[in-house]
């Protein structure tokens, strides 16, 4: 394995997406099977490179020494979340076709909403991830510049 296929920076930071799993080896499966992935570390946990990212994946738990009353477990409502992987693609399309012909379940078929076209599917424990193509970067130089400035709170 080469050093920059694992997420340990000699300088800086990496970012990883931490998925709590009822079932690490479907996940898993999932991640490298239908998404492309690369199994780096393979166990509990394990950790899938995802394009150039990384997705550690493991099953939930209860309060350790270094988070005391934080208790892991994979989403109980899938319809509310807090946060998502987002993945941005060149081609939604070609991806939408891909991943939908390895198992993929998206929620709808990619939709387009101005600045980007996008679409969601879920994981095997639910965790949701939009899948988005930018079509046009946002232009701030079009902001309206009369519109007061947001005061401060002291």
């Amino acid at each position: 394995m080469a050093r920059e296929d694992f997420p340990a920076p000699s300088e800086g930071f990496v970012l990883t997406h931490f998925i709590v799993s009822s079932d690490v080896a479907r996940s898993r499966d999932f991640y490298t099977g239908v998404l492309g992935g690369q199994v780096v570390l393979d166990g509990e946990p394990t950790i899938v490179k995802l394009a150039n990212g990384w997705v550690t994946i493991n099953v939930g738990g209860g309060p350790t020494d270094d988070k005391p009353t934080v208790v892991l477990e994979p989403p109980s409502d899938p319809n509310h979340v807090s946060a998502f992987l987002n993945i941005r693609v060149a081609d939604i399309q070609a991806a939408y076709r891909e991943w939908s012909a390895r198992g993929a379940e998206f929620l709808t078929e990619p939709k387009d909403h101005g600045r980007e076209i996008r679409c969601y599917m879920r994981d095997p424990d639910g965790h949701l991830i939009e899948v988005g193509q930018t079509t046009r970067a946002p232009d701030r130089s079009t902001q309206d510049s009369t519109q007061p400035a947001r005061e401060e709170s002291p």
